[in-house]
Formats: C-alpha cells, sequence, structure tokens
C-alpha cells in the first residue's frame, strides 16, 4: 500500500461546528496531520450537539475523528504566540468564522501569509468576504433558503420543508477540500500559499443544474416552482407509493420508458399503453404528463414494493424503495463499500459513524483515531513547536492551555 496523498501535510483547523470540521476530516483522512484548535472551557461548540452518549457528542465524534486537539487562550500573549508559530509550521489553516473575526486574534490571512507565505488559508463563512452581504452571519439554513433550492421542494401551496440535511456546508466543505488540494498543488510550482474564500450561498447557487439556465435561456419566461413528488420536465422520475411504502422509479429516458410502459401494460396497466406513440418522445411524456401520472399512480399503489422493484429490475429501469436509516445500516451494499467506520473509544467502546467516500486503488482513507478529548494533546503539540517543559506547565497552570479530562464511562445506545 502507498502512503496517504497528503502525508506530511499540516493542518490547522480553527473552525467550528459542520463545515470547517468536515474539511478537517476529509484531510486528516487523505493523510494530513490537522491539529482541531479550541477554545478553553467549552471548545468547539459542535461538542454540545445531539446526539449524545453521556457527555460526548456523536455529532463532534464524526467530524473530528482523526485530528489531534489543542485548546489554547489566544487572547493570552502567550497563546497568541502559540498559535503564530504553530502555523508557521502550517500548510493549511482552516476557519470558518464571520469575515474580520480572526484579524483580531492576528490569526488572519494578512498576518499569517506575511509570516508563512507557503500557507494556504482556507475561510469558509455565509457571505463570503466581499460582497454587501459579507457582514452578515449565517448558517447553511440561510443559504439553502436564499439560494433558491429550497423554493423549489416540497408540495404545492405549502410551505417548503426542512432538508434535514446540512446541504450548504457539506457541499461547501468538500469544494473547500477540493480548493485547498487544488492550491496546495499549485504551491508547487508558485512557492507560495494563497487565500480560498468559500461562501455557503454561493456554493447551492452554483448548485443549480437546472433553474438557472431554465430561467436565463428562457428569458425569464420560465421559474422553476414546487411539484411535489415529481419533475414535470423529466417524466417519468419521482416518488410514488406503493402498498406497503414509497419508491423512486426513473424511467424518462426514451429506451428506458418504452420498457417501463410494455411491464405495466404486461402487468395489469392499460390496453395500448407502450404503443402510444405520443409518449415516445420525452417532449411529448412532459406534455402529457398528468395523464401518465393517473395511470402509473394507481397501477404503482396496488403492489408491494419488493414486486415493484422485481419487475422495474426485470427491465433495467432504475428504481429504489425510499429507506429509512435503519435500512440503510442494514443495506449490503452500504456494507460491502465499507460505509460504516468502526472505533475503539477509550471511555464509551467500540463505536460505528460513517465513512467518507473516497476510495483509492493504492491507500485505504477510512479514520480508525477517535475525534480527540479538549485538549488532548496540548503538550506533545507544543514541545514539537520548541516550548519547553516548564513553559508548558506554566501555560497550563495560568490556563492558556486547556485539557479537560475523559468523563466516566457510558455505553453506547443508553
Amino acid at each position: 500500500m502507498q502512503s496517504r496523498p497528503l502525508e506530511g501535510i499540516r493542518v490547522i483547523d480553527y473552525s467550528h461546528f459542520l463545515a470547517g470540521p468536515y474539511v478537517g476530516r476529509c484531510l486528516a483522512a487523505m493523510g494530513a496531520e490537522v491539529i482541531k484548535v479550541e477554545r478553553p472551557g467549552t471548545g468547539d461548540a459542535g461538542r454540545q450537539h445531539a446526539w449524545f452518549v453521556g457527555e460526548h457528542s456523536g455529532y463532534f465524534l464524526q467530524l473530528n475523528m482523526g485530528k489531534k486537539g489543542l485548546s489554547v487562550n489566544t487572547k493570552d500573549p502567550r497563546g497568541r504566540a502559540l498559535m503564530q508559530k504553530l502555523c508557521d509550521s502550517a500548510d493549511v489553516f482552516v476557519e470558518n468564522y464571520r469575515p474580520g473575526a480572526l484579524d483580531k486574534l492576528g490569526l488572519g490571512y494578512a498576518e499569517l501569509a506575511a509570516r508563512n507565505a507557503g500557507l494556504v488559508y482556507c475561510s469558509i463563512s455565509a457571505y463570503g468576504h466581499t460582497g454587501p452581504d459579507a457582514h452578515r452571519a449565517g448558517f447553511g439554513l440561510i443559504a439553502e433558503a436564499k439560494s433558491g433550492i429550497m423554493q423549489m421542494v416540497g408540495t404545492p401551496g405549502e410551505a417548503p420543508p426542512l432538508l434535514r440535511i446540512s446541504l450548504g456546508d457539506m457541499y461547501t466543505g468538500i469544494h473547500a477540500v477540493a480548493a485547498i488540494n487544488a492550491a496546495l498543488l499549485g504551491r508547487v510550482k508558485s512557492g507560495r500559499g494563497q487565500h480560498i474564500d468559500m461562501a455557503l450561498y454561493d456554493t447551492l447557487v452554483s448548485m443549480h443544474e437546472y433553474a438557472i439556465q431554465c430561467y436565463t435561456l428562457s428569458g425569464g419566461n420560465e421559474v422553476p416552482v414546487q411539484t411535489g413528488h415529481d419533475m414535470p420536465t423529466s417524466t417519468l422520475y419521482g416518488v410514488f407509493r406503493a402498498a406497503d411504502g414509497d419508491l423512486v422509479i426513473a424511467a424518462q429516458v426514451d429506451d428506458a420508458w418504452k420498457r417501463f410502459a410494455q411491464m405495466l401494460e404486461s402487468n395489469g396497466g392499460p390496453a395500448g399503453f407502450a404503443a402510444n406513440a405520443r409518449l415516445h418522445t420525452s417532449a411529448g411524456r412532459n406534455a402529457h404528463r398528468l395523464e401518465i401520472l393517473s395511470v402509473v399512480k394507481p397501477w404503482v399503489a396496488q403492489r408491494k414494493v419488493a414486486q415493484l422493484l422485481a419487475l422495474c429490475d426485470a427491465i433495467d429501469v432504475p428504481a429504489a424503495k425510499v429507506q429509512r436509516i435503519d435500512e440503510v445500516l442494514a443495506d449490503p451494499q452500504i456494507q460491502a463499500r465499507g460505509m460504516l467506520v468502526e472505533q475503539n473509544h477509550p471511555v464509551l467502546g467500540r463505536i460505528q459513524l460513517p465513512n467518507l467516500p473516497f476510495r483509492f486503488s493504492a491507500c485505504d482513507t477510512t479514520i480508525r483515531d477517535v475525534a480527540p478529548e479538549l485538549g488532548e494533546h496540548n503538550e506533545s503539540i507544543a514541545a514539537s513547536l520548541g516550548f519547553s517543559r516548564e513553559e508548558i506547565a506554566e501555560m497550563q497552570r495560568d490556563g492558556v492551555l486547556f485539557s479537560k479530562p475523559a468523563t466516566a464511562p457510558a455505553k453506547v445506545g443508553t
């Protein structure tokens, strides 16, 4: 096996909650040494986010596995000096504070880059570091609402639903991972790092594969709206309710549609359905969408999910059950792909968390090391920067370096 691609790269993860920590986790999986820097006392706000086992947050465990833990008071001159020395040794710095917040601590891009010209500094914020809204706070929910994505989902006439996954944070995070790797590659030639300015709002606007070009290329006449359980521009493609659950069917391609229509007709559907030439093209199906749905919906409703999936599989039409999380984790495909990672936590014992989707042919990117306790690696990190044993002891005594011992054992699932 080869070494992981980012081994030898040092990353300072000066972020909190979701987007930034996710970036750090991805870089750690690729082999980087990631140092998670937290404020003394409570640490990253993600430590207070459910689901809890005892005092341990599954949210924090998931997003910070594979990292080293440093808790330092950067408002103390000694803590600030330690942080700046740490950043001098770093290749990457990741932060997700409001623009300008870290300048006050001497940790803004200009000051750190003046000391370390090769530093790749990645900022993640709601609106970015430029524009009239740059100063505004925001979360993924705000970006999802403003981006136009939320407005398109849900049932017509009802308020849009919450997406229930942090689309803005996670999508921005993986874009940041790509940008950081590109900047590191560019540094090989230039010898210099740069500032990467990522905005949740920008990222979600860029995600529109259809809505924006639909609007602009129609001269502003077409504005995508809520359509409920299917897509008017891709018939037949949507969610359908069967007798014992829900499933999705994707028969929007001409050949797939013809196979599906013939199968439906052969299994109790109306005669002549498959031969209807009006429905043999995408434009024709879209024009007669309601007519098609009036046939397909009741036909699906009379059958069980397993039967429908078997019928679709037999004709090579993509379909899938709408699964609950327990069904996802029991899915043989997910198990075969190693999408659950098992770790041995010193307090919680054996835990399982979702893996990352990276699959390299010559190295394993599964993280086996659990997320650090608050300030767990203070001494070793400070020592690696040249601080003496006496200086480290003094900073610990004065609260410049803060650590919190592991809590009493708790059982997972209680």
